[in-house]
């Protein structure tokens, strides 16, 4: 697990009707402050990452389809300096991952739907907070194809 990330189980409430999914309220323990909300859409197969936010903790949760979201800690004074951290989510393994700035994420869309990822962000997007590279770029140690264990 790399330092800072925090991984919460979320509850969800269901009857015949259909569910509700927590994600996260004032009390939390991963509660900061709220900057914005927004969700972005990943289509199965398709990579987004990877990025770094300078300032941003990200709380993220997948209420639709599903994700394998991927880590990277590049902190030169982080005790897990070098390790990758994979976490699958979807509703099936609903949590929120709480991601402190300045370690490395991404993620892909894994099944046959499109995912939908909730993110309540302690700050507002601004371009000038945030650094990308491309998925495949090699100073990140990752492999983002299909592992068959």
């Amino acid at each position: 697990m790399i330092a800072g990330v925090k991984i919460t189980p979320l509850r969800q409430f269901l009857d015949e009707r259909g569910k509700v999914m927590h994600m996260l309220k004032v009390g939390d323990a991963a509660f900061q402050q709220f900057g914005e909300i927004y969700f972005s859409c990943v289509y199965p197969g398709a990579i987004k990452g990877w990025h770094i936010h300078k300032e941003m903790t990200l709380n993220y949760a997948v209420p639709h389809g599903h994700i394998k979201f991927v880590l990277y800690d590049e902190r030169p004074a982080s005790t897990t300096r070098g390790e990758i951290q994979e976490i699958f989510m979807g509703p099936d393994n609903h949590c929120l991952v709480t991601v402190p700035p300045l370690v490395w994420n991404g993620f892909k869309g894994i099944g046959d739907e499109t995912a939908v990822v909730a993110n309540c962000a302690t700050i507002p997007h601004s371009p000038d907070e945030i650094e990308r590279r491309d998925p495949f770029d090699p100073s990140i140690p990752y492999d983002w194809a299909l592992k068959h264990r």
